[in-house]
């Protein structure tokens, strides 16, 4: 039997367990992070027992209990939870030591394992906060600030573009003609017009993390080594104990109509038990439209969970008792210790999960009246936040919605036909973003739900030849509402053109920041990577404490 986990620096360690109890344990060191198989380096050495700690071993920050006389362990690596036993076959080929895939199905985030609990308890990092869970509008691409929240029209006309702005329920702010809606509910709002970073890329690492150091190609893949998303950070430090996901993203992950992974809304070095559970998108639109001539998207993100995934199939839950059953046996050979306690838990939030109708009735949209889809609009757009508030209703704590879907060119990088895209998509933003901050608030749940409405960065002053604006990231806009935010209020000034903040810049990881503090989580806080080494999760930034009530 084995046990791999991650041991400093950066390297998988392979314990074997030659009998039991056992005399040595045989250390494998392996090239790199995640390589199994073949590609084994065949250098071992063997260690008594003597040379391991009699207390818990920590590997990176996956507890296992290593106290003498060792029994049977549990096979642990970063990516999946394997269950160790008879290895019987299933009708689809998969042992069913293979079936719980607890990173791969990341339904089960924040349920893994004893850090979690012990998480709770052991975390520095509770401070006051007024938000109990987060609603993210993520508008992929980069949307123009210049033609929706900061218009400039006494600019040139190469700069000021084909919006007029008008006025809000608060007396002396404006914002742009394609927002009548959200307009209405500026009083119930922040505005920051200054959010500014370095981060010139569509991967959505600073929107998820509020770190804008990365490399844009080399965040088009997420790796193992990157920065956690914010929602992962707070399941690592608050962990959710929930019949609902706590954790997802609608209606697909970011990058899915590029073949892309893009960094930003993972786990990263924290773990893929922390990875948001992505819902799945229907194809509808039967040809993909060209890039820049969107039209509306139609659809409703399905839960990937019993009808989806082979490996959790409705017709298999019998078999998955069994694996229970058989994870149980296992169980029963350990010392009877606290880690015990919680694998038992583990076990029972990971059927509740697979099986909770809970979760099944927040996704199912019919349950919603006539007049409360009409509100958010049976769009793409409006199906998915409408989701969301659902979500959050039924007690996840943080959900997110990203702007991207192929078929119907619908994203914000509007290098061509800025004013054309705007005039299909902002009516949209306008339609669900006032929809979902009235629904809250007759829900009674504004106040404990923070919404967020942003892009990766804002777009250029100056209009191109093709009738678009190109990446602009030293300047944008960020819309909140909610969860300890002020009502009514605007943060920042730019420049006459809308290209630099000239009155209180707001970086993302002070965007960050401000987020962990009013979710109660102390944004100088730290967590480890791979090597140990701790990271600042608010990536050197301080809470924008000018928005909070």
């Amino acid at each position: 039997m084995k046990l791999v986990s991650w041991g400093p620096p950066c390297r998988c360690l392979e314990y074997e367990v030659e009998r039991e109890p056992i005399s040595s344990i045989r250390i494998s060191p392996v090239n790199e992070p995640g390589e199994f198989g073949d590609q084994r380096k065949r250098r071992e050495s063997v260690l008594p027992p003597e040379s391991l700690p009699n207390a818990d071993c920590i590997h990176n920050h996956r507890y296992v209990n290593l106290r003498r006389p060792f029994p049977r362990l549990l096979l642990v690596d970063p990516e999946m939870l394997h269950i160790l036993g008879n290895p019987t076959r299933a009708c689809d080929g998969f042992t069913r030591r293979e079936a719980l895939r607890v990173g791969g199905l990341s339904l089960f985030s924040g349920l893994t394992l004893p850090r979690v609990l012990q998480a709770r308890e052991q975390s520095p990092s509770n401070v006051a906060g007024t938000a109990k869970s987060v609603i993210l509008l993520n508008l992929f691409g980069g949307p123009p600030h210049q033609d929706l929240f900061d218009l400039k029209p006494h600019a040139p006309a190469q700069i000021r573009g084909e919006f007029q702005p008008i006025d809000t329920a608060v007396p002396g702010t404006q914002i742009g003609e394609l927002l009548p809606q959200v307009a209405q509910v500026k009083d119930r709002c922040t505005l920051i017009r200054t959010y500014s970073h370095k981060y010139n890329s569509h991967n959505p690492y600073n929107v998820y993390t509020g770190f804008d150091g990365g490399n844009d190609q080399e965040n088009y893949f997420a790796k193992r080594v990157d920065h956690p998303s914010i929602a992962s950070v707070c399941q690592t430090l608050r962990p959710v104990v929930s019949e609902v996901p706590p954790y997802v993203i609608l209606p697909a992950f970011p990058g899915y109509s590029q073949a892309l992974r893009r960094s930003g809304p993972y786990g990263g070095y924290l773990g893929s038990q922390h990875d948001p559970l992505f819902t799945l998108l229907p194809q509808t639109q039967k040809e993909k439209q060209p890039d820049y001539k969107a039209v509306v998207a139609y659809g409703t993100p399905q839960l990937p969970s019993l009808d989806s995934l082979p490996s959790v199939t409705a017709d298999r839950l019998d078999q998955r008792h069994t694996l229970l059953e058989q994870l149980d046996r296992e169980v029963a050979r350990l010392e009877r210790t606290r880690s015990i306690d919680v694998l038992d838990h583990f076990q029972q939030q990971v059927f509740t999960l697979l099986t909770s109708s809970k979760t099944r009735s927040a996704f199912d949209l019919t349950a919603e009246a006539d007049s409360v889809r009409d509100r958010y609009g049976r769009t793409l757009w409006g199906n998915s936040l409408l989701l969301c508030r659902r979500l959050v209703e039924a007690g996840s704590m943080f959900t997110s919605v990203h702007w991207e879907e192929g078929q119907t060119a619908n994203h914000w990088d509007l290098h061509e036909n800025n004013f054309g895209m705007c005039r299909v998509m902002a009516p949209i933003v306008d339609q669900i973003v006032s929809a979902l901050i009235l629904d809250l608030e007759q829900r009674g749940l504004l106040d404990s739900t923070l919404v967020i409405v942003m892009g990766e960065m804002g777009r250029t002053p100056r209009i191109n030849a093709k009738a678009g604006r190109d990446h602009w990231p030293q300047c944008g806009f960020v819309l909140l509402a909610g969860g300890g935010t002020k009502r009514g209020f605007v943060l920042g000034k730019t420049d006459a053109e809308g290209a630099y903040p000239i009155e209180r810049r707001v970086s993302a990881g002070d965007l960050a920041a401000t987020i962990y503090q009013l979710l109660g989580i102390d944004p100088h806080a730290t967590v480890p990577d791979l090597t140990g080494r701790p990271n600042h999760i608010s990536h050197g930034g301080e809470p924008v404490w000018e928005i909070m009530t």
